[in-house]
């Protein structure tokens, strides 16, 4: 058996290397190396998440996301989801930078609250806190995860 023990890094495909960075910048991302070898630019945040924005991206899907926007399930990595240490200075965060909540906040029933926002390339991204009884009074609009939503 192979013991993993943490994940590295993501690579996500993006059409548009400028548009992807401010996006990913307003969630703490900054650019740490461009590859001069292939269509990749490396970036992470204060606490060494690290993404590979793969740059090489076609859009002949119109602009949807093929594994969550059609009706057939196709296999595949549906999103990445990242903890933050706050779930209403996040979306406070994503309502000043217009990037729009797509779904959430939504709780699992696990302790954690959750939204989902999608990248200029219509990548799925579900950002993650932890949930106490308290805290959940204070979310506008949480409701309990709905899969058909």
């Amino acid at each position: 058996m192979i013991s993993v023990e943490r994940i590295d890094h993501v690579g996500i495909r993006v059409t548009d290397q400028t548009r992807a960075l401010a996006f990913y910048e307003v969630l703490g991302f900054r650019l740490e190396h461009q590859v001069e070898f292939d269509a990749v630019a490396i970036i992470k945040n204060a606490a060494g998440v690290e993404l590979n924005l793969i740059l090489n991206g076609v859009d002949r899907t119109g602009g949807k996301n093929i594994l969550m926007d059609v009706p057939d399930k196709h296999p595949g990595l549906t999103h990445v989801a990242f903890r933050v240490p706050d779930i209403n200075a996040t979306v406070a965060a994503l309502r000043e930078h217009d990037i729009r909540i797509t779904q959430g906040p939504v709780t699992f029933g696990d302790g954690h609250v959750s939204v989902f926002v999608r990248d200029p390339d219509r990548n799925v991204v579900e950002l993650r806190a932890r949930l106490d009884v308290e805290e959940a009074a204070r979310i506008e609009g949480l409701v309990f995860y709905d899969p058909k939503a």
